[in-house]
């Protein structure tokens, strides 16, 4: 894009490190094995939603504080929503945070670990620091974000420019290593409930956090590439098997599934994420529509953008991967790709979410204003006029 590049996407393309990884990472049967190994007592804050506690951790009788996400509010985190969270779970109460659920839960537990802030919005406009005085677990429900291993917390807030509120909404990511989860349990047990439709988003969540991070071209790593990679052909393995099996064929491949989540998250912990999360979020803050699948209705067209402005760069391998995969040419791996995901979750356009005439203009403004470590990440570069253009071929 044609604005300079900011301080903190600077920051973030001048880090040598080869790979980020804090957490130490356990794998469970179920979650009463990890609520013995940990010693789960009173000084422990479980946030988690009550149809997982139900089924899962209602019969263990453990004396932990349970906490439900859906009593903050419905969605995404807020800036609402995390303030009434933090109105409603005093900071004195917990030594431990245990997150237990998709990636909204993730992103609110690492904002409970951390030292309180005088306001949400500062924090997340990095007008207040990030200082870490709790330990997180974090025990994840689907197998898309990948959170239970990054270091950033996503949120709606309230949109400014230039110090000024915009009267518009849009997504912030809070990024810093000192909210990273400390430990991780694996648990695939809790993804047995897991809906159809909330596990195929998250799962082309995942691969497109693997994808992203597979294609970033400044940031990364021979090490990250081998994540990032692994996490790809097993998603893609899988949502082959769905295609020829049918829905339930996931349930004999959810361990796959949730690891290669986990990989995902490795991968672009240090690569980073790109276009395809810099345009979906404020798309997710103004419509409300889930991460997963508003990462999906950009996901196909920016990867066709890609390849048609450079097609033999890291994409040409990547489409190599994607044909040894799904047994298609090269040269129609792309194509193919979207119509396998397609069969396994039909794609919404734009249209449908409420998007308007209004939003071909203020959407890449707001990207242009808010989303500069995502949008520096791209595989090929865009303007403003090509952020349009992604959006009008999906609407």
């Amino acid at each position: 894009m044609a604005k300079k590049m900011d301080a903190f996407s600077a920051s973030l393309m001048a880090d040598k490190r080869e790979i980020i990884f804090a957490p130490t990472v356990y794998k469970f049967a179920d979650f009463g094995a990890m609520a013995e190994e940990f010693k789960l007592g009173e000084r422990d804050v479980v946030l988690t939603n009550e149809f997982i506690y139900i089924p899962f951790m209602k019969e263990l009788g453990l004396k932990c504080q349970f906490v439900f996400q859906e009593k903050f509010g419905a969605g995404e985190p807020s800036e609402e929503m995390i303030q009434t969270m933090f109105d409603a779970i005093p900071y004195e109460s917990y030594d431990r945070v245990i997150a237990v659920g998709g990636g909204a839960i993730m992103d609110l537990c690492k904002l409970l670990g951390i030292k309180r802030p005088d306001t949400v919005h500062n924090l997340y406009f990095k007008r207040f620091p990030v200082v870490p005085e709790k330990e997180v677990i974090a025990i994840p429900t689907t197998c898309g974000t990948g959170s239970e291993v990054t270091n950033i917390s996503v949120a709606i807030v309230k949109d400014e420019k230039d110090g000024v509120l915009t009267g518009r909404e849009t997504k912030l990511g809070l990024v810093s290593d000192d909210i990273i989860p400390t430990k991780v349990c694996l648990v695939p047990d809790l993804l047995k409930t897991l809906p159809y439709k909330p596990f195929a988003c998250s799962a082309i969540d995942a691969l497109v956090h693997a994808t992203e991070s597979f294609l970033s071209p400044a940031r990364k790593t021979i090490t990250s590439e081998l994540f990032s990679e692994k996490a790809m052909d097993m998603i893609l393995k899988g949502f082959k098997l769905i295609d020829e099996k049918g829905q339930d064929a996931r349930f004999e491949y959810m361990d796959e599934f949730l690891t290669a989540s986990m990989y995902a998250g490795i991968a672009f912990l240090k690569a980073g994420c790109g276009p395809v999360h810099g345009m979906s979020f404020p798309l997710g803050g103004t419509y409300h529509v889930p991460h997963g699948e508003s990462n999906y209705m950009l996901f196909g067209a920016i990867m066709s953008y890609y390849d048609a402005k450079n097609p033999t760069g890291e994409i040409l391998k990547f489409k190599e991967m994607v044909a040894r995969i799904l047994g298609c040419s090269v040269e129609n791996a792309i194509p193919e790709m979207n119509a396998l995901l397609q069969r396994i979750l039909p794609l919404r356009p734009l249209r449908d979410c409420g998007f308007t005439e209004e939003d071909f203009k203020a959407f890449p403004l707001s990207v242009e204003a808010n989303q500069q470590r995502l949008m520096t990440n791209a595989y090929y570069p865009f303007e403003l006029e090509d952020i349009e253009g992604i959006y009008r071929a999906c609407y």
